[in-house]
């Protein structure tokens, strides 16, 4: 048979298409996390409403401005032309289940108001150039409360100045390779002395001099204590800029 050019182009198309077909069957889709909380659970529920269910969060608003686009339910844009990356925290990608209703939240936390952001100082942004850090809207923590509504899982990569696994409850997904950590982690703290020197926050994974005022507003249940200040930098802690221990 002679191939003529129609056949050619023929060919191609059918392989433009096979190729097609393939990149949607391997879309990316992140690590796979995925939850089936609907948006319509948010609909009914005002901003206010949801920031009302949530505690002050003791982490420091280093820089303001408003939040222009929501790209998923862990990337904004900024006004002043940020894009930011949640820190600690992992939600589904797009075409994942559970993508819509972990945007819609931060959406209806974010989207054409200001916020806050508490930068990481161990990593300041990821391999895209997106800063990476706890977004605030009126004093609360938006990554821990996608963490506690189950809205996103844990994803700590060090070296980091936030610990995501102090802002988990019983909702919260963590990676199955993550929990052995978590649980050192923990046990490390547990068995600081209460009567140290200086006062760590599991929540902003900060430490300060026992004398500090910050230190001193340190929620009880995220208060860790340590006796030298080696003990509080080998286990990840970051010193208050304030007290400067």
């Amino acid at each position: 048979m002679q191939i003529t050019k129609k056949h050619v182009f023929s060919l191609l198309a059918i392989l433009i298409l096979a190729i097609g077909a393939i990149s949607i069957a391997s879309a990316y889709t992140g690590t796979g996390f995925t939850h089936s909380i609907s948006s319509s659970k948010y609909s009914d529920m005002s901003a206010s409403d949801i920031l009302s269910k949530y505690d002050d969060t003791d982490c420091n608003v280093e820089e303001r401005a408003v939040c222009t686009e929501v790209v998923d339910g862990d990337t904004i844009y900024l006004s002043n032309g940020k894009k930011v990356r949640f820190v600690g925290v992992n939600t589904p990608e797009r075409g994942v289940e559970g993508y819509v209703a972990s945007k819609t939240f931060v959406q209806k936390l974010c989207l054409n108001k200001e916020v806050g952001l508490d930068i990481d100082n161990s990593k300041h942004s990821d391999k895209y150039g997106r800063t990476l850090a706890v977004v605030i809207v009126d004093g609360k923590n938006v990554n821990e409360m996608l963490l506690k509504e189950g809205l996103a899982e844990v994803m700590y990569i060090p070296p980091s100045e936030f610990y995501p696994y102090s802002w988990a409850n019983d909702s919260t997904h963590i990676p199955t390779a993550h929990h052995t950590y978590a649980n050192t982690q923990s046990d490390a703290g547990s068995s600081s002395s209460d009567s140290g020197s200086y006062i760590g926050n599991s929540n902003s994974g900060k430490f300060h001099k026992s004398t500090c005022s910050w230190g001193q507003k340190t929620a009880d249940h995220n208060r860790v204590y340590f006796n030298s200040r080696n003990d509080a930098i080998s286990q990840g802690y970051i010193p208050c800029k304030v007290c400067n221990p």
